[in-house]
């Protein structure tokens, strides 16, 4: 067992270098020895993010050799760090006073992100390894909506009266032990508890005892609603540079607080979705197996392979003149991949301005023209390249103004598609992000098509 101990210590891994091979290894072989102060000794240098990805890095029946060695040393906080799927099957390998042990240290909106995606079974077990008064806090939080702002506080917030001085502050403060691990203000509240004001830690112990904290306080501060989304509180904490706000029921009374890294927690996520989405692809996890992964992508590919059939319909009104001219065979994906190109620019572009809330009713129209106009100037460019490219290699000075006006129009379109289309899904409530890649490939495939076929059918022919 010493030998192991002394294998893991030496394997452990610098701040720039964690989880290298060998350490994992020599994790491993702890965990197979059933050494448990080995394995304690070699996991208590890590961040429990880096203790989570060691985790979701191994195989399932090791991670669950790992956390029946590691027992009731097992780290609370690392169950808020893994995904989803790994996280039900950590869970579920937990004894109830392990997972008791566990949890009961982690403050409520931590409890709450790692209950709320659980069955109910698993759910009632983390309820269960609570006090009164945490159960109490984790419910009201769960009774909130999915991904709003009621969801994300945490329920541990430091208050005070605005009759109280410095002094008075200060001693609360070093009296009570359920104190949040990290926070960065006092809120001031009436005796209705609705916040009024909001003193900085830093403020607060650069003043005086005798100073009151109304002196203190800052009054030009924000709340958030419960049932805001969590999208609204990530653009409120990035625009006003917030590190903490007070979360108010419908009637403006406190009932949590919102910050700094859970509101960029919440930005990371949305950004995650966002990028997911524009391609197609759900809430996907390195754990998920082959056949979940599979049948969620399945629907955004047959999506696309219904748009496919419709370009390809417009393709098959023009087969004459295909088969006359063979070459517009070979030209065709020209067409269509720059303008899909230039689309999913203009949609990305769109997509952004849309998330940071950049884009309004004041500016929409010289966006969209913004848009139109850079395609039409790289329509140009382009136009004049591969223009002169066919008309030299087909030696055709006809077909080369054909691809060359298409490419125009089909540039103009895609530009006008890219920033159109996800701003007219968002004024339907349809996630831009969501559907607008679909839609506007498929209108600068068909254009593309029509327009290059139909030229060279009028011209050629």
């Amino acid at each position: 067992m010493s030998d192991i101990r002394q294998e893991t210590a030496e394997a452990a891994p610098a701040q720039d270098e964690v989880l290298t091979p060998e350490f994992v290894e020599a994790v491993l072989g702890a965990v197979e020895a059933g050494d448990h102060d080995g394995l304690v000794a070699a996991l208590e240098p890590l961040h429990e993010a880096d203790i989570a990805d060691l985790l979701e890095q191994i195989s399932k029946p090791e991670r669950e050799a790992l956390v029946r060695v590691w027992g009731k040393a097992l780290d609370g906080a690392v169950l808020s760090e893994l995904e989803e799927g790994v996280r039900d099957e950590v869970v579920a390998a937990l004894s109830d006073d392990v997972l008791a042990a566990a949890v009961q240290d982690l403050e409520t909106d931590d409890v709450v992100y790692l209950a709320e995606d659980m069955e109910a079974p698993e759910q009632e077990r983390i309820l269960r390894a609570l006090d009164e008064a945490d159960r109490a806090a984790v419910e009201q939080s769960l009774k909130y909506g999915e991904d709003s702002a009621g969801r994300l506080m945490q329920r541990e917030v430091v208050v005070a009266p605005e009759h109280w001085t410095v002094g008075d502050a200060i001693d609360f403060m070093r009296a009570e032990e359920w104190l949040p691990e990290s926070f960065y203000d006092i809120i001031i509240v009436d005796p209705h508890m609705h916040p009024v004001g909001m003193v900085a830690l830093g403020r607060l112990m650069g003043a005086g005892r005798k100073v009151r904290l109304k002196e203190l306080m800052d009054e030009d501060f924000r709340t958030i609603r419960a049932d805001q989304p969590q999208e609204d509180v990530a653009y409120l904490f990035n625009k006003y540079h917030l590190t903490s706000a007070p979360v108010v029921d419908a009637d403006g009374r406190l009932v949590g607080v919102i910050t700094i890294d859970d509101a960029m927690e919440a930005l990371d996520e949305e950004a995650e979705e966002d990028i997911l989405r524009l391609a197609g692809v759900g809430d996907e996890e390195l754990s998920d197996g082959v056949f979940a992964i599979a049948r969620a992508r399945f629907v955004w590919l047959a999506i696309n392979l219904g748009t496919a059939i419709v370009s390809a319909t417009v393709i098959s009104q023009f087969t004459d003149t295909i088969r006359a001219f063979v070459a517009l065979a070979v030209l065709m994906p020209i067409v269509a991949s720059m303008g899909g190109n230039a689309g999913t620019q203009a949609l990305t572009v769109t997509v952004r301005a849309i998330a940071t809330r950049s884009l309004g009713s004041s500016n929409v129209g010289r966006f969209v023209r913004r848009e139109v106009l850079v395609g039409f100037c790289n329509g140009i460019a382009f136009a004049c390249l591969i223009g002169l490219i066919a008309g030299l290699f087909f030696q055709d000075v006809r077909l080369g103004a054909v691809i060359a006006v298409a490419m125009v129009g089909n540039m103009v379109v895609a530009g006008f598609a890219g920033a159109l289309v996800p701003i007219g899904l968002e004024k339907l409530g349809v996630d831009p992000a969501l559907a607008s890649a679909t839609f506007v490939t498929t209108t600068t495939d068909v254009f593309g098509f029509f327009a290059f076929l139909g030229l060279a059918t009028l011209l050629l022919a």
